[in-house]
């Protein structure tokens, strides 16, 4: 590709480490990578990745924004508020970075259409809030062989985990199946700080990054967790799970089914 001057320039401190330089930055310009919830998650994620020059972005989100998301979901402003989630945060990145291409689905992702969603991409960040949706995402980057970076939030407290199928455990290795509908709360019920969307979805930024540069190594085999107060961060160890209904030696999910909470909406835009 051929590089401008501008590009050096936004890119410097980029260029300049030696585990990314001129290659490395190049390799995020050519990298795609579906971001699929635009909230307290995907905000962050999304900023970072447009100020890195990721060459193209999807942002799947069917929601518009409303008043309470502002706490945490930093890339939608007062201003947005009824807008689509999708095409708000699609604004942002394209206000950072102009050289982004932004691909904007405002539709939920189910069975139906989730596969055919993917495959358009190298690298997938889950920034759902729901377990249907986190199951979903896990089974249909397995079954397409696409990495993606698992992360959630609750309270005070985050995890993450980013798995490259075929050779580390994936979500349903260490949770074989959601939990009974209910029985977890949920950031609207239980709360959230709003920070801790920003760590974590930071964290998720990174992991995409690295996996894109292949400079360091991702959380791969290793559940992150920290709770933010007393600010302690711990790697708990996990392996694949060869009884995984998923990704182990025989598997017994094969096809994509919707959990109770997905919804299907095929409306584009």
């Amino acid at each position: 590709m051929e590089v401008s001057e501008e590009y050096l320039e936004r890119y410097s401190r980029h260029i300049i480490l030696e585990e990314v330089g001129i290659d490395g930055q190049e390799k995020i310009s050519s990298a795609r990578v579906l971001i699929i919830g635009a909230g307290g998650l995907g905000s962050p994620v999304a900023l970072y990745l447009a100020a890195a020059g990721v060459g193209t972005i999807g942002i799947a989100d069917a929601d518009n924004v409303e008043i309470s998301n502002l706490q945490r979901q930093i890339v939608h402003f007062t201003s947005d508020v009824g807008s689509a989630k999708a095409v708000s945060a699609a604004a942002k990145i394209q206000a950072i970075n102009p050289h982004v291409r932004v691909n904007v689905y405002k539709e939920y992702l189910c069975a139906a259409n989730i596969s055919a969603i993917i495959r358009e991409y190298d690298f997938v960040v889950d920034g759902t809030d729901n377990f249907a949706s986190k199951f979903l995402i896990n089974d249909a980057c397995v079954l397409n062989r696409i990495p993606f970076s698992h992360g959630g939030i609750l309270r005070f407290s985050g995890q993450a985990i980013t798995v490259k199928p075929g050779e580390t455990a994936c979500y349903r290795c260490i949770f074989e199946q959601p939990p009974p509908t209910n029985s977890v709360p949920t950031c609207s019920s239980a709360g959230v700080l709003g920070a801790i969307g920003g760590m974590l979805g930071t964290i998720q930024a990174t992991e995409a990054l690295k996996y894109i540069t292949g400079a360091g190594m991702p959380l791969y085999n290793s559940l992150l967790h920290f709770d933010a107060k007393k600010m302690d961060f711990r790697k708990v160890a996990v392996k694949k799970n060869d009884h995984c209904p998923v990704c182990g030696e025989r598997p017994s999910i094969h096809e994509l089914v919707d959990g109770e909470q997905a919804v299907c909406d095929l409306k584009k835009g």
